[in-house]
């Protein structure tokens, strides 16, 4: 007898039809043998008497609850006689739960675990020993809620007696008004019974996508000896800090706390992906404790001292490990020309554990920005973060990952002479991107568009003239694993990076715009005598960021289908100088449109690709230039799919939270002088006409149109009123909604599904 409860009907899904679901499914199972990857997000090294250890974060998507499943990976470094390293790795990983952060202790001894709660519960602080929690604390959300995890303001910090414990948490909850049945009710009360409801009160404005609902990030410091929890005097209410590390001090005497403070000026624009938010140092005292050594002084509430004056911009501070330095990271030329990213710099301060802090330190530049790069020559600085513990040995050398053109590698930078040397192999188009320090050696991660990531262990060895160089070793992994059959799919493959020449270019542009830029081509090795295979170029947003030649889950799934990628870094691009950074604001829409054609072209002229079956994705400004290049070549693309582009700028300006962006990258080096909250008419229609909706009407091409509902980057508006646009002239769109999802579109189920339909599009459209 059936079941009575099934259904008699097996409905297939919307827009689907039989012959397409057997494709589904195909593809599907696929991608999920792509997205099962791991992903090594972080590492540390925890020294004992006898050998090193190395404590992994690593993630995996969880598509039942739709987030990410992180746990922990432990291995010992086995270093044998024959100079070879091995990585001896324990049985299992061991799920993080809950886990918001971790961060051992300087010695290696302790571990702190954060655990966030919910709507406003306890914060949950564990200290871990080697074999049991030792202590635990619950803060509640009267003193602070949520700790910072963001990867920008987020910032925890062990003092060196391993007593101490900095953090950034969201402030409390300031108070609301209350209402009864009989109207307000006198007196701040925080919270509500079932006779009373809480009003709004005033509207705070925050710092933008991915931080909607989140209260401003203060600075607090735990006293593990009494557990106590208290907020650190003297910095002003509407500072937002971040990034707090322990200055050195002496024993007994006080202790200061440095960290990096944005102020919020007339208003705070979106802060994500955004280098160019003014910020400085700042020096304030640490809070006293019960049963801790304090000096006896009147002037505990010091108010924060600002360390870097006079430089715009300086962020992810750290100290020498001799506490004589103080050498930071500055966004300069972002915060002053307006780039939402730029080429780095970076500086030190001479600092002295004895001397009181002032505002007048004179700020040394280390490594200054990089205009213009010679061939073949360092490019500058392009560094997302910074390890906690950078230096090697000598006190004075610092260990960094950059992006130098379509490559990410790894630096040395002696912060004394201003020395920097690529110890990365230098004929790799891999991208190599540091892990932790084991004393003077290095653990990387090394990928490739094809090639997932593989651990490498880099340590210093003499030649015959006695110098020495940097040799790598391969480190055995179980963490890095794929499945047989993709490792199989990609070994089929292989992959370049070309050197594009700029195509007409103008006489005023400076000798850095007229540089060539780059693009990674990923193809089958398998190359077919009468036609090529279907080519998808894959376009990167910012515009000022860049496509590394590391791996991919999605793109290396997309390749596996049987497409060429060409993932192409058009002038404006970060890794190849400031002047190439500079010369596209003012020129969206055009130059970097030229430069994605010019790339196009030189693939066919190699007899690369088919320009009859070619396909173009990209995200943001990549789907500004995916939607600009339908309109402008409607006759080269068989298909195109964007996700959260910028459709119209003169829609977007006013409701993203970065509005200053829409008139930076039209209006170029007039943006400044331009920006109004209120744009006029004249305004609107340069918006207009820099925008891809300006060409609609041109277009040919059947789009997919991938959508977060919760963007406030480029908010729906946007992809809506181009799509019906494209509707209303009979292009064949399909739009896909996203309801809880904001600009990155990166959530586990949204990511699966957007690459297993872009996937399913192209090959519908490119066969």
């Amino acid at each position: 007898m059936e079941n009575s409860g099934a259904s008699p009907f097996k409905d297939t899904p919307v827009g689907l039809d039989a012959n397409s679901e057997e494709e589904y499914f195909s593809q599907s199972t696929l991608l999920k043998e792509f997205t099962e990857i791991p992903t090594i997000e972080k590492a540390w090294t925890l020294k004992s008497n006898r050998a090193s250890q190395v404590m992994f974060s690593i993630s995996q998507p969880n598509f039942l609850e739709n987030k990410k499943r992180r746990y922990v990976s432990f291995s010992h470094i086995s270093k044998e006689r024959d100079d070879s390293v091995q990585l001896r790795w324990d049985a299992f990983p061991i799920e993080m739960g809950t886990t918001s952060l971790m961060v051992p202790s300087p010695s290696g001894s302790k571990l702190l675990v954060v655990r966030n709660a919910e709507k406003d519960s306890p914060t949950c602080f564990e200290i871990w020993s080697s074999s049991q929690v030792e202590m635990e604390f619950h803060v509640p959300s009267s003193i602070h809620g949520s700790v910072y995890s963001d990867g920008w303001f987020e910032g925890i910090s062990w003092n060196s007696d391993e007593t101490l414990i900095a953090y950034i948490a969201e402030e409390p909850v300031s108070a609301k008004p209350t209402f009864t049945y009989y109207g307000y009710e006198k007196g701040n009360c925080l919270y509500k019974d079932s006779n009373s409801w809480k009003g709004q009160g005033d509207w705070e404005e925050g710092w933008g996508e991915a931080y909607d609902g989140k209260r401003l990030p203060k600075l607090f410091v735990l006293s593990i000896n009494s557990g106590e929890v208290r907020a650190v005097d003297g910095i002003e209410k509407a500072l937002s800090v971040g990034q707090v590390i322990w200055a050195p001090s002496a024993k007994d005497s006080l202790q200061c706390l440095v960290f990096v403070g944005w102020p919020s000026g007339t208003r705070k624009f979106g802060i994500k992906y955004c280098t160019n938010r003014p910020c400085s140092l700042y020096v304030v005292r640490a809070p006293c404790f019960r049963y801790e050594p304090c000096q006896s002084r009147t002037d505990t509430k010091l108010s924060a001292v600002v360390l870097t004056e006079s430089i715009s911009s300086a962020f992810f501070p750290r100290f020498s490990p001799d506490g004589k330095f103080l050498v930071f990271l500055s966004s300069k030329s972002a915060v002053d020309s307006g780039a939402h990213n730029a080429t780095d710099s970076l500086h030190r301060i001479d600092w002295s554990i004895d001397a009181e802090p002032h505002p007048r330190h004179k700020i040394v530049d280390v490594v200054p920005v990089v205009m213009c790069a010679e061939d073949g020559s360092f490019p500058g600085l392009y560094c997302s973060n910074i390890l906690s513990n950078p230096w090697l040995s000598d006190g004075c050398t610092m260990i960094l990952s950059s992006a130098w053109g379509s490559t990410l590698v790894v630096l040395t930078v002696d912060i004394l002479s201003g020395d920097v040397s690529r110890i990365s192999p230098c004929t790799s188009e891999f991208s190599w991107d540091v892990l932790t320090l084991d004393g003077d050696n290095i653990l990387a991660v090394c990928s490739s568009p094809i090639d997932v990531p593989e651990i490498k262990y880099g340590h210093l060895v003499k030649n015959a003239s006695d110098n020495t160089k940097w040799n790598w070793l391969d480190i055995s992994s179980p963490v890095t694993k794929c499945s047989e059959k993709v490792r199989s799919l990609l070994s089929f493959k292989e992959f370049s990076i070309m050197s594009i020449p700029v195509r007409d270019a103008s006489e005023n542009l400076t000798k850095g715009a007229s540089k060539p830029y780059e693009a990674i081509f990923a193809s089958s090795k398998l190359k077919k005598h009468d036609a090529c295979d279907p080519m998808i170029v894959v376009l990167h947003g910012g515009p000022h960021c860049v496509s590394l030649s590391s791996f991919s889950k999605s793109s290396a799934f997309l390749c596996s289908l049987g497409f060429s990628l060409l993932i192409v870094s058009y002038r404006g691009s970060l890794g190849f100088g400031e002047e190439a950074v500079q010369s596209l604001p003012g020129r969206v829409g055009s130059q970097d449109v030229n430069d994605v054609l010019a790339a196009i072209d030189h693939v066919i002229g190699m007899g690369l690709a088919d320009q009859s079956k070619i396909a173009a994705v990209g995200i943001s400004h990549g789907g500004f230039l995916t939607t600009h290049l339908i309109g402008q070549a409607p006759d080269k693309f068989a298909a195109a799919a964007a996700r959260n582009p910028v459709c119209n700028f003169a829609l977007m300006v006013s409701t993203t939270d970065i509005p200053d962006w829409c008139y930076f990258e039209a209006f170029g080096s007039e943006a400044k002088s331009s920006f109004t909250a209120a744009p006029s008419a004249e305004h609107l229609a340069l918006f207009y006409d820099k925008s891809p909706i300006s060409h609609v009407s041109k277009v040919k091409t059947p789009t997919l149109m991938l959508l977060g509902a919760k963007d406030l980057r480029v908010p729906i508006t946007d992809g809506l009123q181009y799509a019906r646009a494209l509707k209303e002239k009979g292009v064949e769109v399909k739009v896909m909604m996203f309801p809880e999802d904001i600009h990155e579109l990166d959530r586990p189920r949204t990511d699966f599904e957007s690459f297993l339909n872009i996937g399913l599009w192209f090959k519908k459209h490119c066969s």
